[in-house]
């Protein structure tokens, strides 16, 4: 059998109202794509009012430091903290009543849209067994000459044999609403390579990134987000985004997990 060579997007335009069904998010769980963009999911002047309140909230941003490249966020990662749910909890919590505070309902909005558009049966914000609510979502902050690192995300991997209530889904994808592109760069890089248990050699000693060396082989997709795209990867296949220049480059992003293999119904954490 020939391999094939090339991984490319699917995009729709769905300011119509269109319903896709839930083929793309099974083709993308199967790695037959490398990303899902929705262009029209939400109204311009919404989304607009969203990227200004995000930047808003820019003085509540932490910094996340790698070996090789950093990132402001406001809200919480959860594979930083899966051996302390108190913190995590703290810090969602925080997090959560900031955004509300500031008017800033994107979340909540986007999984709305995403359950119309895929005929999804449910897609609610994940919580804990004593109800405390997962993080609604990232918002994430490019600066000029920042990339983020190789790498994959993997709940079911990193909180195997845990009590998250997430460690149980059975697919996993990553939410992106690019509120503002940057004036050049800030790529998303996909490799069409899931996560393996051998792909550990690869690892930066003491970090959540990889060595290029784990990717040098398979198709790549090279996808340059505009305003207003929402779109959609399985991150635990390997990704990085290129340095962004110019303009920070906003997103707002979250995780969708799937409680079955149907891909019917979802939790979604950040």
């Amino acid at each position: 059998m020939q391999l094939e060579t090339t991984w490319e997007r699917a995009t729709y335009d769905i300011s119509d109202g269109t319903v896709l069904g839930l083929e793309p998010l099974r083709w993308l769980s199967a790695g037959r794509i490398a990303v899902v963009c929705l262009r029209g999911l939400l109204g311009e002047k919404e989304l607009d009012t969203a990227r200004r309140q995000a930047h808003d909230l820019l003085g509540l941003a932490s910094t996340v430091n790698y070996t090789n490249g950093s990132l402001a966020t406001v809200g919480p990662y959860l594979a930083a903290h899966l051996q302390d749910p108190h913190e995590y909890f703290d810090v969602a919590t925080r997090a959560n009543e900031r955004m509300a505070h500031a008017g800033f309902d994107l979340p909540a909005r986007v999984r709305a849209a995403l359950r119309r558009t895929f005929g999804l049966a449910a897609l609610g914000p994940a919580s804990g067994p004593d109800g405390r609510p997962y993080g609604e979502a990232v918002i994430r902050l490019h600066a000029d000459g920042v990339r983020t690192p190789l790498h994959n995300d993997h709940i079911a991997r990193d909180a195997t044999g845990t009590a998250w209530a997430v460690a149980d889904v059975v697919g996993q994808l990553s939410c992106i609403v690019c509120l503002q592109e940057c004036d050049w760069g800030g790529e998303l890089v996909t490799y069409r390579k899931p996560w393996e248990s051998r792909d550990e050699r690869w690892k930066v000693p003491g970090e959540l990134c990889y060595r290029s060396e784990v990717v040098a082989t398979v198709p790549r997709h090279v996808f340059r987000p505009q305003t207003q795209d929402v779109y959609l990867i399985d991150p635990t296949y390997y990704h990085e985004i290129e340095k962004a220049h110019g303009a920070i480059r906003t997103t707002l992003g979250f995780f969708i997990g799937f409680t079955d293999d149907t891909l019917n119904r979802a939790v979604a954490w950040g």
